[in-house]
């Protein structure tokens, strides 16, 4: 695929592989660094060094080949299935378990497992991730729910798009959290937008531009949360999504101080309890929405997961 840019005075004097793969946040920085060096971009009709710098007015051309997809194999790999009917499976999703195939995770994923459960599933979101309409992280635990259809498909994740579907998370956060509502009931709103990070691409970061606006946009994110109980140093808190931007809660929670227990991309590296997370404390407890065939309203609840809860009874017990 050819991509073509024209340089602005703003972006003058950035590295054309960090100017690009702001752009192409689906192709890693290395890989475009390869196709720099193989003459793949041309400034002003010219191949360059990945290190060169851009100027005002510069025309760039970059020509990424076709990506060539992998065969994803089916792999009898348990999982812990919630519910299903000839429209969907809902999946209560292990820590450490990616959930569809990409760069680096074509085996052990929930998409390879869920194959070899059940060949049907649908299509829209193409051969690495059949019947994924949403995802939670590798390291966050709990629900998520798979479409065999693509009738269904387009059912639910048209209730994603217009924010209709129920989902909580509990999440572990550090610190001691003081509201800004009197009525402990009424839940905190953090509002924001999202985008990858400029630094690092692979984090997301608060920015502070709407989409469409330059320089830096984002994503429009909302997420409300309540304090379940506080302790000394941490906090157990649930977390209700109103949109659902990559590592929202984590980007968020981090951003007004208190990052999730475990979480080292967006918090501490270490903790008291770093042997016993391996990742952020983050799990998606509930999901609700309308059923594709039914139109009836259904939700599920998950128990935390033996880790998460041994967590809070020695928070408890100090």
């Amino acid at each position: 695929m050819e991509y073509q840019f024209v340089i602005s005075e703003e972006q003058e004097g950035d590295r054309i592989d960090r100017y690009v793969a702001g752009l192409l946040p689906d192709c890693s920085r290395s890989y475009l660094q390869k196709l720099i060096k193989d003459g793949a971009l041309l400034i002003n009709q010219k191949a360059v060094k990945p290190s060169a710098a851009i100027k005002s007015g510069d025309q760039i051309i970059l020509n990424v080949p076709e990506a060539i997809l992998p065969d994803i194999k089916p792999q009898d790999i348990p999982i812990d299935i919630v519910y299903e009917d000839h429209d969907i499976i809902i999946v209560n999703k292990a820590k450490g378990m990616v959930v569809h195939p990409a760069p680096g995770h074509y085996e052990g994923t929930l998409v390879n497992a869920i194959l070899y459960h059940c060949r049907d599933l649908s299509g829209i979101n193409g051969v690495l991730r059949p019947g994924i309409v949403h995802r939670i992280d590798r390291d966050t635990t709990g629900l998520l729910v798979i479409c065999k259809n693509d009738d269904a498909h387009q059912k639910i994740a048209a209730q994603f798009k217009t924010h209709d579907i129920e989902r909580s998370y509990q999440a572990i956060a550090l610190g001691n959290i003081h509201r800004s509502q009197n009525d402990s009931k009424v839940p905190e709103t953090i509002h924001t937008y999202i985008a990858r990070d400029p630094k690092d691409r692979k984090r997301m970061a608060v920015v502070p531009c709407a989409p469409g606006t330059d320089p830096g946009y984002g994503k429009d994110a909302i997420t409300h949360f309540n304090v379940l109980k506080q302790y000394t140093d941490m906090a157990h808190i649930e977390c209700r999504l109103e949109t659902g931007r990559t590592h929202q809660i984590r980007v968020h929670m981090s951003y007004i101080g208190h990052p999730l227990l475990g979480d080292a991309v967006y918090g501490a590296k270490s903790s008291k309890f770093t042997s016993k997370t391996q990742g952020q404390t983050l799990h998606a407890k509930t999901l609700g929405f309308v059923h594709p065939s039914t139109n009836e309203w259904i939700s599920f609840d998950s128990e935390l997961p033996e880790y998460f809860q041994n967590i809070l009874n020695s928070l408890a017990a100090e």
